[in-house]
C-alpha cells in the first residue's frame, strides 16, 4: 500500500494506534530525509516507550513522534506534557544502560506529524527538553 493510502485510510479512521503507526513510519521517512540514522523503533523500558532512537552525526536521539489529523485540539508536539518528557528521560537511561552506552552525547527531539487529505505535514523539534 502506498504512503498516500496509508495516510488516506489514518484520515478517515478513528483509530488512534492506527494514525500512530503510520505517523511513526512518516516520521521514519522524514528522519532519514534529514540524514538520520535510525537505529531502532519502539525501545520499551519498563513503563516507556521511545517511538524512535537514532543518531545524528554523533549524537543519540531519542525521537517522540506526535501525529494528529487535525490542530484542533492544539498542535501535536503540545501533548509532549513534563510527565511525559519525564517518563522519556527515565526510558532513555535504560537504553542507554541496556546498550551499554557510555559518555555518549544524547538529545530528545519530537517529530510533529500532521496528516490532513492523504497529506502529511511533518516538523521537527531538535533537543527540545
Amino acid at each position: 500500500m502506498s504512503m498516500f493510502w496509508k495516510l488516506y485510510e489514518a484520515c478517515m479512521t478513528k483509530s488512534k494506534r492506527t494514525i500512530g503507526n503510520i505517523g511513526e513510519d512518516v516520521a521514519v521517512n522524514y528522519l532519514k530525509q534529514q540524514g538520520y540514522v535510525i537505529i531502532e523503533k519502539n525501545f520499551y523500558y519498563q513503563h516507556g516507550e521511545i517511538d524512535i532512537v537514532a543518531k545524528d552525526g554523533d549524537t543519540l536521539v531519542f525521537v517522540e513522534v506526535k501525529a494528529r489529523r487535525s490542530e484542533r485540539f492544539g498542535s501535536p508536539e503540545e501533548s509532549v506534557t513534563p510527565k511525559k518528557q519525564e517518563l522519556l528521560r527515565r526510558t532513555a537511561e535504560g537504553y542507554v544502560a541496556s546498550k551499554n552506552l557510555a559518555n555518549i552525547g544524547c538529545r530528545f527531539d519530537v517529530v510533529s506529524v500532521l496528516m490532513k487529505d492523504g497529506k502529511a505535514e511533518c516538523s521537527i523539534l531538535k533537543d527540545c527538553f
